[in-house]
């Protein structure tokens, strides 16, 4: 089985940062697409960052030049730093990769379980 799992999570105050970090293990032949997504309450999950293999990235409007997304290859590692954290930035946020288990095999998408961020004086 394949596991995506999230940590560095936690309580921070506005203005302060975090580094999100999500381990890929498992029978893993290669890893494509991997993002950051967050879901706050009541509300649906969206995008935060997806950074393409190569190294490519995207972010969403309220992100950029706040988070950088980046990722180990080697590792099979991704990870975000939050800077100048904003209340509006609470909620649990979850990595995503799209890989394919076997060198034949159909590419499929991954899920973490989700670490909470709160941000908040």
């Amino acid at each position: 089985q394949v596991q995506l799992v999230e940590s560095g999570g936690g309580l921070v105050q506005p203005g302060e940062s975090l580094r999100l970090s999500c381990g890929a293990t498992g029978r893993i032949f290669r890893i494509y697409d991997m993002g950051w997504y967050r879901q706050a309450p009541g509300k649906q999950r969206d995008v935060v960052a997806v950074i393409t293999r190569d190294g490519s990235t995207n972010y969403a409007d309220s992100v950029k030049g706040r988070f950088t997304i980046s990722r180990d290859n080697a590792k099979n590692t991704v990870h975000l730093q939050m800077n100048s954290l904003k209340p509006e930035d609470t909620a649990v946020y979850y990595c995503k990769g799209n890989l394919r288990r076997t060198p034949g095999g159909i590419t499929n998408d991954y899920w973490g379980q989700g670490t909470q961020v709160t941000v908040s004086s």
